[in-house]
């Protein structure tokens, strides 16, 4: 039974990743630089846990080499996640680039559907269909508009698919492993990669604003910390399947906090599409309770 206490944590948790989109925005500054700052934050806020935990330096010992390249291999995708979604931001509307960047449970949806060899329902293909409908509404939308929004949707997906995957090969060490020793090692790693990007995308660190720096930080204090490690907590306490859906509303918090903040309002392709994907994402996991379950590891993503 849900009690007040896990009813607020959702709250706060669902809040305060709805800041993510407003806070790359106003940070204004490059996709790499950003996507590797707020990497480089998260792993400085988490360093000191790690270095404390006795159940990391324990579990780190005995990890199998698979194991270790799997951490990197989920820290790969990780930092694909994150250059891919925050730079479709700087071609799409904040509406649009969360809601699809959102669908990554879909994606996994699909692949633990095949993997679990369960005869799959009605209301799962309802789902894909009602999830793919809303998906031609909104790019269409964006392509109808004119200009590079169909390139950031793209993107968008690119950075569900990302996330997805970033999952997918990280759930199979979530089981044996703890929290702190999962992520220390899998956000050092895209830190590195993102770090390693910015020269490459022809991006500098210095010479931004102090306050790019500062939204940075945030998004690394109120939607990592007070955002996923909420939810992280909550996995404790109610089912998986309850923090998935509520994961769901990030979409609608960001789109009225991009409305107040940003003064940026959704066009009518992106609100019906974004209403159509999200409608089959919930049929597809509230109709498919093991399918939901399933999900459970995807809220570390920050």
């Amino acid at each position: 039974m849900i009690g007040k206490k896990e009813y607020f944590g959702l709250s706060v948790g669902l809040v305060s990743i709805s800041f993510a989109a407003i806070f790359i925005r106003l940070a204004d500054a490059p996709p790499s630089v950003v996507s590797a700052l707020r990497m480089i934050f998260s792993t400085i806020l988490i360093l000191p846990f790690a270095v404390l935990s006795k159940e990391m330096k324990k579990e780190i010992r005995i990890l199998a080499p698979r194991d270790i390249a799997l951490l990197f291999f989920s820290g790969a995708l990780l930092s694909l996640h994150f250059l891919s979604w925050i730079t479709s931001l700087s071609l799409t509307g904040v509406t649009s680039s969360i809601v699809f960047v959102s669908a990554s449970p879909l994606f996994v949806a699909v692949y633990t559907a095949t993997a679990l060899k369960e005869k799959i329902s009605n209301s799962f293909w309802t789902g894909l269909f009602i999830a793919a409908a809303g998906t031609l509404i909104m790019a269409g939308g964006n392509i109808f508009a004119g200009g590079d929004s169909w390139k950031g949707d793209l993107l968008a997906v690119a950075g569900a698919v990302s996330a997805a995957g970033y999952f997918l090969a990280g759930s199979r060490l979530r089981g044996r492993i703890s929290l702190i020793t999962y992520i220390f090692p899998v956000y050092l790693t895209a830190a590195v990669i993102l770090t390693l990007a910015v020269p490459i995308c022809g991006d500098k660190f210095t010479g931004l604003p102090f306050i790019s720096y500062v939204y940075c930080l945030l998004m690394a204090i109120v939607c990592q910390l007070a955002g996923h490690t909420v939810f992280n907590w909550a996995l404790k306490r109610v089912k998986a399947a309850v923090v998935t859906l509520t994961i769901l509303g990030e979409p609608i918090g960001t789109a009225i906090l991009a409305y107040f903040i940003l003064e940026e309002i959704p066009a009518v392709t992106e609100i019906a599409g974004g209403v159509f994907i999200l409608g089959g994402i919930l049929t597809v996991l509230y109709k498919n309770p093991r399918i939901a379950a399933a999900q459970k590891g995807i809220v570390d993503i920050s």
